[in-house]
């Protein structure tokens, strides 16, 4: 049984000011997010946690400080998407021996055009060079940046070679049809969305949860929305969630995550971006300000003092 469902957290990672993982500060994170930050699950080094724009070995060097960490890498994924068709193996191996519980992987993202044979045969490639006993794969499928889709026929012909490797797929198009029409297409395959305001239809379209940038900070919201005791309950927490993630959402994502973990925390240092991305300048942080203090987020201190 996948252990990975529910609310998870596409967890922002905290850098040191010469750009380097702060690794105490992400593991103090990981370790809220999956106690008072109300999250089920962790997607470790993902686009919320800036992965590509690191090395190699600064992505294993926090995999293992993770996995040293004793935080229960049963409710971790990690993002092992890479470029080079060797650093995706290494990371995806790693992923595997460390014990967490998912390897988080993106499609070839540098060259486009590139069809659904060619994409098969890549994760077929990823998949037997690491050894699919053992492995717990997810696929990632985020167009919008990789240039690359998973083709639903793709997933499929995947699923059906690979039934005890291939676990799910996160979708961070925002299509509905896609994520319900895969989740009905492949049962027991687990599809996670990626934003918050699909857990409103998880049951309807056989959702497994969300993986959602913003439940560094909605976490609570979020989970009362997928587990409250009453209908009542769980339609107020998601407007919530929403309305806030809607509020993050108007300016660039990542940088507005991290600037909403700063304003909660009190940590300055929560604003440090790693290149090229940069934190939002101070008029956008003054108006995300004014429009989260308008929510209930303050009034949760759904974030830590890390």
């Amino acid at each position: 049984m996948n252990t990975l469902r529910g609310v998870i957290a596409a967890a922002a990672t905290p850098l040191t000011d010469d750009h380097a993982i702060d690794f105490d500060r992400l593991v103090g994170h990981c370790r809220y997010l999956l106690g008072e930050g109300g999250c089920d699950g962790i997607n470790l080094l993902g686009t919320t946690g800036e992965a590509t724009s690191f090395s190699l070995d600064q992505r294993l060097a926090a995999m293992q400080a993770v996995a040293a960490s004793g935080l229960p890498l049963s409710r971790f994924m990690v993002g092992t998407g890479a470029a080079a068709f060797d650093d995706a193996c290494r990371l995806t191996a790693e992923a595997k021996a460390l014990g967490f519980a998912g390897a988080l992987l993106l499609p070839p993202f540098y060259y486009k055009g590139i069809d659904s044979d060619a994409v098969v045969a890549y994760v077929t490639a990823v998949t037997e060079r690491v050894g699919p006993d053992g492995l717990s794969l997810y696929l990632y499928h985020f167009p919008a940046n990789s240039g690359v889709p998973y083709a639903p026929d793709a997933v499929a012909w995947l699923r059906d070679h690979f039934p005890e490797t291939l676990k799910g797929l996160k979708d961070s198009t925002g299509d509905l049809d896609y994520s319900g029409g895969l989740a009905k297409l492949l049962p027991g395959f687990d599809v996670f969305p990626s934003a918050e305001a699909a857990i409103g239809k998880a049951a309807e379209l056989g959702l497994a949860g969300c993986i959602s940038a913003t439940a560094n900070v909605t976490g609570p919201f979020a989970q009362a929305a997928f587990t409250g005791r009453t209908q009542a309950e769980r339609e107020a927490a998601l407007a919530e969630a929403v309305r806030i993630r809607a509020e993050i959402a108007r300016f660039p994502l990542v940088a507005a995550v991290k600037e909403t973990l700063a304003l909660l925390s009190g940590e300055a240092t929560w604003r440090r971006m790693m290149p090229p991305l940069s934190p939002l300048a101070g008029n956008e942080r003054e108006s995300l300000a004014k429009a989260l203090r308008a929510t209930a987020l303050f009034e949760r201190r759904a974030a830590p003092v890390v």
